[in-house]
């Protein structure tokens, strides 16, 4: 009873503050000019992730490693609220990502490399690949203010690669099982081991799309007057692959979040 009766006291206390002291709160944690006011964030970040196919096919009997290859993104973002809780912001983020994974397959449709000569088939075995993108991305989100201190953005994106590349290997797996099947799933047996693996071919890279979309959802918290912690995940809803290429089977996409600080002016 009494904790009940403290509740309700305090909450008529707040209840009874003024407006006044109540807006001061959030013009205080808000724009650096008024609640409607707009500026600039500038962001530094960690970033890690993958591409990945969605959903994963069967082909894709175990995940044995994934290391993300962690890299770094840097950019600002303009912003305006239209109102004590909603605004817009417009970005321009410059980024290095990448990721390395190991996984076990099976009659995984593939180009391989072999002295020289592409040979096609279905692998099984230890499936081994590496990427790297370098690229800008832009942006377009729409902010709900939770608290004074919390933002949420969610909306769009645009990113273009500057430079891309995505190489692998396979060899046998833990059980020494390695060959391919030459053309299709019952076709001539190449044996491939991991004391000589057989690489992709060197060109995958150029066959990946130079630009992709998708869908950004940041958060903001805001530690001090100028200075937020922040945490974003683009999730990209294009293919990385070009529409002509056949060399893997299945669509990958880049997955991937930052986590870093951000300076209000």
């Amino acid at each position: 009873m009494k904790h009940t009766l403290l509740y309700i006291v305090a909450t008529f206390m707040l209840a009874a503050l003024p407006a006044s002291a109540q807006e001061d709160k959030w013009e205080k944690w808000g724009p650096t000019t008024g609640l409607t006011g707009g500026g600039f964030i500038a962001r530094a970040g960690y970033v890690i992730g993958g591409t990945t196919p969605l959903p994963l096919p069967k082909e894709i009997r175990k995940i044995n490693s994934f290391s993300p290859r962690g890299g770094i993104s840097i950019g600002i973002d303009g912003y305006r609220m239209l109102s004590k809780r909603w605004g817009l912001s417009l970005g321009a983020h410059f980024f290095w990502e990448g990721f390395h994974t190991s996984a076990d397959v099976k009659n995984y449709y593939v180009w391989l490399e072999q002295e020289g000569e592409i040979t096609k088939g279905y692998f099984t075995g230890t499936n081994v690949t590496n990427t790297e993108m370098w690229g800008a991305t832009v942006p377009l989100l729409c902010t709900f203010r939770i608290s004074p201190r919390w933002n949420v953005s969610l909306g769009p994106y645009l990113s273009y690669y500057f430079k891309q590349t995505f190489t692998g290997e396979v060899y046998d797996n833990n059980e020494g099982v390695g060959y391919l099947r030459e053309d299709t799933p019952v076709g001539t047996k190449i044996l491939m081991t991991r004391d000589n693996p057989t690489p992709y071919p060197d060109d995958f890279a150029d066959h990946m799309h130079p630009m992709s979309v998708g869908l950004e959802a940041c958060f903001d918290w805001k530690a001090m007057r100028h200075m937020n912690v922040f945490g974003s995940l683009d999730w990209g809803l294009s293919n990385i692959w070009q529409s002509d290429f056949e060399a893997i089977s299945f669509k990958m996409y880049p997955i991937y979040g930052t986590i870093g600080l951000a300076y209000r002016y």
